[in-house]
């Protein structure tokens, strides 16, 4: 890696902006935002919102940013594109941005309720160490398991609110966890064998990685689907059809556009699309629950 010898503003600022990995980051901003306000309905404060899914951006963008800090020997291998190998940011200044946001992180949980703390540091040591080295072996995708319900109890826990309900977002949350964990590998998966490690992605292989993915949140829709027919958590009939449906939908979209068979390339689109699939399936099913 060369890093040049004067680098711009502008140049710095997109290596700040690249090591924050904007798409990802973005979609669990999303998924944050959407728990906290079906925790918070009808009852919403704007002051406690914003510092709740602040508090969760600058924590997701801390695991980004020391994600890149960690893998910078790798990436400079097999993604010279990355803002470290590019140059754009020093190793150095991508440690101190990401220790940072933790700092940030914690500045803005001071005004919440306890509780949100504890998940949220429970959720950074995930994020960190499967930044040192988890992520590497087949136990990133238990990282991935326990860290998603984390997210909505995190919400919960902002606003101050809990629900027995609660409960039955671990087993749903597991799942998508595992889903969501080989959903991201699968776009890196033959580079991560080639360079040695042993993702979940990895033992599994593109096409049984592709089928479990699909198989966990049918499966994850099929739960959320019994609980409501068994009555053990009631949902708004319609709600929850047009969920299932939706989710129906996209399973189907992500078969026809995406699979072992198709372009890497297309493989990118498949995480994005599946992640959005999770937040309907989850934020729709919690929107037939409360509202």
């Amino acid at each position: 890696m060369e890093v040049p010898r004067r680098r711009q503003l502008n140049d710095i600022l997109l290596g700040l902006f690249l090591l924050s990995h904007p798409g990802p980051v973005a979609l669990h901003i999303v998924a944050v935002a959407v728990f906290a306000l079906l925790a918070a309905w009808p009852h919403l404060s704007w002051s406690i919102f914003a510092l709740i899914a602040g508090a969760h951006a600058a924590m997701q963008i801390s695991i980004a940013m020391l994600n890149d800090y960690c893998d910078r020997g790798i990436d400079a291998r097999g993604k010279p594109r990355k803002p470290i190998p590019r140059g754009l940011i020093l190793p150095r200044e991508a440690l101190v941005a990401g220790l940072f946001m933790i700092a940030l992180m914690l500045i803005l949980l001071l005004p919440l309720p306890p509780l949100a703390l504890i998940i949220s540091l429970a959720y950074l040591a995930l994020g960190q160490g499967y930044n040192l080295g988890l992520k590497s072996t087949p136990l990133s995708g238990i990282v991935f398991a326990l860290a998603m319900p984390l997210i909505p109890l995190y919400a919960f826990a902002g606003i101050g609110r809990s629900v027995p309900f609660l409960f039955w977002l671990a087993p749903v949350g597991f799942l998508l966890g595992v889903a969501l964990n080989l959903a991201n590998s699968l776009p890196d998966v033959e580079e991560d064998a080639a360079g040695g490690a042993h993702t979940l992605a990895v033992a599994l292989g593109v096409r049984r990685s592709f089928l479990l993915c699909q198989l966990l949140i049918l499966l994850s829709a099929m739960l959320i689907a019994a609980l409501a027919l068994l009555n053990i958590v009631p949902a708004r009939p319609l709600m929850l059809i047009i969920t299932l449906i939706l989710t129906a939908l996209s399973i189907l979209a992500m078969q026809l556009f995406s699979g072992p068979a198709r372009p890497v390339e297309t493989r990118k689109s498949f995480f994005y699309l599946f992640v959005l699939t999770c937040i309907v399936l989850t934020g729709g099913w919690l929107i037939g629950v409360f509202v």
